[in-house]
């Protein structure tokens, strides 16, 4: 029996989808609908925007998967150009909520720019080193360093200082895969470190206690601190196997803040306990591993360089949040991937695993 006109279509839509990266997605996204279910305090709200926010993010994960990587390399620096428009928009007309301006109205969309420039930065960077088509030198990574640090500072601006920081993160990842020297990056940690008592009177008063805070919270375990304790008293009291689910106290009594968000982690740890995140992290592991393997496959300069970049992004992300809700490193307000609640970061992540899927299916499209 020959399948139905609609099954072929969706077969042929399916196809470019890699099937280790998009059933370890399933399995995440599956998992993290459960942990949002209960750190929403079992309203189904949420949930649903979820559901929507999911619909959203698979959609431009296939189109992005099936779209040539030679088609998105054209798109990139128009797309950089755009991001780097909404990131002014912001600035001039953007919403200012708990004193940040960060969000953008456009008619019923309600979008954070920084988080396409995520993608934005990375993409634009890639087709750049492609573009010169030969052994960079001094000139292009000054031209890079220009593009990356024009998004930065506008970030810094809103301010977001998390954000700004991981966006240049995911600009280093592509300098260092185009070859940035050694001697370089060593000048520029150097001179990081040197700059770091002119830079510490320009952050503003919270950032400096997040910083403070992260060296001892129980200076603050009311104030500045308090985030920072109670996702620990979460994460210690899931023990081995967890309270289960449903029965994580942590966030069900309000004692842990944006458990939603930034902190679901830490709801996930009580419930779930170490055996659980030893899963979550697994899956993740299984996840940038496919994304390194494919980027080493990629048939085009530009392929290899983002795919690697994002892959590093994607670690960059779960280490500091989770290093975050540990305790380990500062409050920097970074959503954990596939488990936080959100639309414009989880359509970035999507799109993000949708490119490494573009790039294992035209893989043999391009020979260099």
């Amino acid at each position: 029996m020959n399948p139905t006109p609609i099954r072929t279509r969706l077969l042929r839509w399916l196809t470019p989808l890699d099937a280790t990266l998009f059933h370890t997605m399933l399995f995440l996204v599956g998992f993290s609908l459960i942990v949002l279910y209960s750190a929403a305090g079992m309203e189904w709200g949420k949930v649903i925007n979820q559901l929507r926010n999911l619909a959203l993010a698979f959609t431009a994960m296939i189109i992005v998967a099936r779209t040539q990587p030679q088609i998105l390399q054209r798109l990139a620096l128009p797309l950089y150009g755009a991001a780097l428009l909404a990131l002014i928009a912001v600035a001039l007309f953007g919403e200012v909520s708990h004193g940040a301006r960060r969000w953008l109205h456009i008619g019923p969309l309600h979008l954070q720019p920084s988080e396409l420039m995520k993608l934005a930065l990375p993409m634009a960077l890639a087709s750049y080193f492609e573009w010169r088509a030969r052994t960079p030198d001094w000139h292009d990574f000054t031209v890079a360093a220009f593009m990356l640090g024009v998004p930065v500072v506008l970030v810094l601006r809103q301010p977001d200082l998390g954000t700004a920081l991981l966006i240049a993160t995911s600009g280093f990842y592509i300098l260092y895969y185009a070859g940035l020297p050694w001697k370089v990056m060593g000048l520029l940690a150097g001179l990081a470190l040197a700059s770091l008592p002119l830079i510490w009177p320009l952050l503003h008063g919270y950032q400096k206690k997040r910083v403070l805070t992260f060296l001892d919270p129980t200076q603050d375990p009311l104030g500045a601190g308090y985030h920072t304790l109670q996702s620990m008293i979460a994460i210690g009291s899931g023990g081995v196997l967890g309270k289960g689910w449903l029965h994580g106290t942590q966030a069900h009594l309000d004692f842990l803040p944006e458990h939603t968000t930034d902190f679901i982690f830490a709801v996930f740890g009580e419930e779930f306990g170490l055996v659980g995140e030893l899963v979550f992290l697994g899956a993740m592991l299984i996840l940038i591993t496919r994304g390194f393997y494919i980027a080493n496959e990629g048939s085009t300069p530009f392929s290899r360089l983002l795919a690697g970049a994002l892959s590093m992004t994607l670690f960059t992300y779960t280490f500091v949040n989770m290093g975050m809700v540990s305790g380990l490193l500062p409050v920097v307000g970074v959503p954990l991937p596939f488990l936080s609640y959100g639309g414009t970061s989880l359509v970035t992540l999507f799109s993000s695993i949708g490119f490494l899927m573009s790039v294992h299916h035209h893989r043999k499209l391009v020979k260099q």
